[in-house]
Formats: C-alpha cells, structure tokens, sequence
C-alpha cells in the first residue's frame, strides 16, 4: 500500500516519484515510460489516490514495476487540495527514506479520507502535525511544566520553548510563544473547540 507524494518528470517519457508506503516508509521510484500516452501507469499515479506498488533495484531510486488502484482516490477541492499538498510536504521533509512508519501511514490515510468528507482542515493539520511529531521522536509534552515537572495550570501562562516545552511565562515575554495552560492542555487532548485555540495550535 502506498501514496504519491510527489511526481516530476524525468527525461522523456517517465517521472521520478517520492512515495509513502505503509511497510517502507519514504521511497524514491522512478516510472519508465508513466508519461506515454498507452502507459499501464497512465493515470495513476496521483497524490491522494491509496494505489499498490511494486517495484525492484538498489540504491536511492528504485524501479516501479506495478501500480494498481489500492481504494477511491479522495475528491479534494479549494482548500483541502493545499491542505493535502502541504502535509505531503512535511512528509517529504521530515521522513528519511526507507525509514518505515506504519502507525503514521494508517495516520495519514485517515487524514486524507477525512479531508475529502469535508472534515475541519485546521483540526484535521493539527492533529496530524502532533502525530507526526511524535513518530519521528519529537512529541510534544503539552501535559507539566518542563523545569518544575508539575502538571500545567489552566488559569496560568506559559512560554512554550522548542527545546526544553513549557516553562512558567515571564511579564513581558513575546506574545508570540506564550500560552495558556487551558490551550496548551487543549492542544495536547486535541479539545480544540474555539477559533482562539486552533489559532494557537497553528501558532
């Protein structure tokens, strides 16, 4: 099982492919001949459509051998297309290749499936965005205070630092990295019911 995350194309007639799949993680291929008119791939290889591969070599590119159609593509339209394109994106940053991620794969079908029934986009990315985070090694701790080790406050303000997580909010400290304890408690149980918070979850 796979998705395309990205396609360009390559000399003539094919197209080098950065896939997700299920089993592999991140897989560079290259489709001979996907861009010939009477192409088996012709058609295909589209971002958001579940397909399964198979492909053979070494080295950073493999071949494509087979694609087949793996479900129904997602109808993504306006908005939920560059919600799509984006996360692919962060996928296409922060996976190695051949580094697999099955939990994240089953994460992002569900994310993907969820956008074309018209789910809530700003929740849909939050959300995915923490469980990306999380299985690559980097989960944030949105539950106690990085230098006291006590739960977080609602009614308190925190200054959330990349590298250590929330600490206790300075007066005068940049509005830009402090939070409530009530978001950031939120964030974490992806609660988020209000404009303010899912504004914070993108901040």
């Amino acid at each position: 099982p796979a998705y395309v995350l990205h396609a360009r194309a390559y000399r003539e007639t094919s197209q080098i492919l950065e896939t997700f799949t299920a089993g592999f993680g991140r897989i560079g291929l290259i489709a001979r001949g996907a861009r010939r008119p009477k192409s088996a791939f012709r058609g295909l290889l589209n971002p958001f459509q579940p397909l399964r591969l198979s492909w053979s070599g070494r080295g950073e590119l493999l071949t494509l051998r087979e694609a087949d159609l793996g479900g129904i593509a997602a109808d993504l339209v306006g908005d939920q297309v560059l919600a799509g394109f984006y996360v692919n994106e962060l996928l296409m940053k922060l996976l190695q290749r051949g580094d697999p991620h099955p939990e994240l794969f089953v994460h992002y079908a569900t994310l993907i499936a969820e956008i074309g029934q018209g789910e809530p986009l700003e929740l849909l990315l939050r959300r995915f965005e923490l469980q990306l985070l999380s299985e690559i090694g980097y989960a944030l701790d949105l539950e106690r205070d990085a230098f006291n080790h006590v739960p977080l406050q609602p009614d308190q303000c925190y200054e959330f630092r990349v590298e250590d997580g929330a600490v206790p909010a300075i007066d005068g400290e940049s509005d830009d990295s402090v939070f409530s304890g009530a978001t950031l408690l939120a964030i974490g149980r992806m609660e988020l019911v209000n404009e303010n918070q899912l504004r914070d979850a993108k901040r």
